[in-house]
C-alpha cells in the first residue's frame, strides 16, 4: 500500500497557495492519484456550519461531532480546541489518500525536514525570509520570479506550466514509493 505522502504549500495571504494546490490537484489526479487537502484558516471563530442551519443548532446543544450526509458528500464537523492539535492528528483526517497538501500551517511545517514545502511568494522579501524560515523548499511559486535571487530552488509559474510542479512532487511520491518498497 502507497503510504501518504505529505507535501506543504505555504505563504502570505493572497500569493498563490491555492491556485498552487488547485493545479497540483488537477495534474495528480488526472494521473491517478487519491488527493486529500487540509486548509488552515487563521480567522478567529471562522466555521464551514452556518448559523440557524440544523448542524449549527446540534453543536450550540452540545454535539461534538456531527456529521452531515447530502446525496453528494459527507461532511464531519467536529467541535474540539484545535489550538493543542498536531500535524499528526490533522493527517490522521486524510489517511486513505496517496497524497495531502497542507495549504497554510506555517507554524507546524515550518522547520520539519520530513515534509517538502513549495512556497508562494509576493516580493522578493518574502522569498528571502520563506528560504531561512522553510526546509526543504522544493520550489518557489506565486506572483514573484526568485530566479534572480540565487536560492538555488527553481521558481514555478504554475499557471504556464502545470505539468513541471506536478512531475516535482510525482517524483517525491516515486522516491518515497521505491524507498517503502526496498525497505520491505
Amino acid at each position: 500500500m502507497l503510504k501518504m505522502t505529505v507535501i506543504a504549500v505555504v505563504g502570505s495571504k493572497s500569493s498563490g497557495k491555492t491556485t498552487t494546490v488547485e493545479v497540483l490537484i488537477r495534474e495528480l489526479t488526472k494521473r491517478g492519484y487519491k488527493v486529500a487537502v487540509a486548509k488552515h484558516i487563521p480567522e478567529q471563530d471562522f466555521t464551514i456550519d452556518r448559523k440557524g442551519k440544523d448542524t449549527w443548532r446540534f453543536a450550540q446543544f452540545g454535539a461534538k461531532t456531527i456529521v452531515s450526509v447530502a446525496s453528494g458528500e459527507i461532511a464531519t464537523i467536529e467541535k474540539v480546541d484545535v489550538s493543542s492539535f498536531s500535524l499528526e492528528e490533522i493527517l490522521q483526517k486524510c489517511r486513505g489518500n496517496d497524497l495531502v497538501f497542507l495549504e497554510g500551517f506555517r507554524k507546524l511545517v515550518g522547520k520539519n525536514r520530513d515534509i517538502p514545502k513549495i512556497v508562494a511568494a509576493k516580493s522578493a522579501k518574502e522569498a528571502l525570509e520563506a528560504s531561512k524560515f522553510f526546509v526543504p523548499i522544493l520550489a518557489f511559486t506565486g506572483p514573484y520570479s526568485t530566479e534572480t535571487l540565487n536560492l538555488n530552488v527553481p521558481h514555478i509559474d504554475v499557471l504556464r506550466n502545470p505539468e513541471k510542479i506536478a512531475d516535482m512532487v510525482e517524483k517525491i511520491v516515486r522516491k518515497r514509493l521505491w524507498k517503502a518498497d526496498s525497505q520491505h
